[in-house]
């Protein structure tokens, strides 16, 4: 009787022991921005678009990767108003968020297109400590002057959901293995 006593406490010790190692690794390793995210109208609550954030070696960007169109919307819609090189490049797959830099939860020196009239802001993006909400500033100047969106992360499922041209994009996701490059000439 005294020896299943010490065994219970044994693998009650071994287990919290456990549990104490699994959550000291999740605390260790920081959420990152990366994945797929989604905005909602602030007003109806409705989704309006999902945003692929991907990690270029600590440099992040941001593609539009769904579109959700308003009846009579126009969906092969291109950045007519854009001054850089994303002048009549579709919306859909079009980098909107460029050269965020992560400093802990914070990316900033980056900055953020609004294809509908071509504007380049700068940008702030803030990931919430459960990585489950990031939100997104464009200002003018200083970030005083500026407007917040708050995206919600969407489950690794989502990227099952996502236009074929997107899809490729989606491997650079951390959970999402590397694709070996095709041979063109095979076929």
């Amino acid at each position: 009787m005294g020896d299943l006593k010490m065994r219970a406490k044994l693998l009650t010790a071994f287990a919290a022991l456990l549990s104490l190692i699994a959550v000291a690794h999740a605390l260790g390793t920081p959420p990152s921005a990366s994945g797929l995210w989604q905005a909602t109208d602030e007003e109806t609550g409705q989704p309006t678009g999902w945003f692929l954030i991907r990690d270029h070696d600590g440099v992040y960007d941001g593609i539009i990767a769904k579109m959700f169109l308003q009846p009579g919307q126009d969906p092969q819609v291109a950045c007519v108003r854009c001054q850089d090189d994303r002048h009549n490049k579709p919306w859909l797959g079009l980098e909107i968020i460029r050269g965020m830099k992560q400093e802990g939860l914070k990316y900033e020196d980056g900055n953020i297109l609004d294809p509908r009239d071509g504007s380049v802001y700068d940008a702030i993006m803030t990931l919430t400590p459960d990585g489950q909400t990031l939100v997104v500033r464009g200002y003018l100047g200083i970030s005083l002057f500026g407007r917040n969106q708050y995206w919600k992360r969407l489950p690794d499922t989502a990227f099952n959901e996502l236009d074929p041209s997107i899809k490729p994009a989606a491997r650079t996701h951390k959970s999402q293995a590397p694709s070996k490059p095709e041979n063109s000439a095979r076929r």
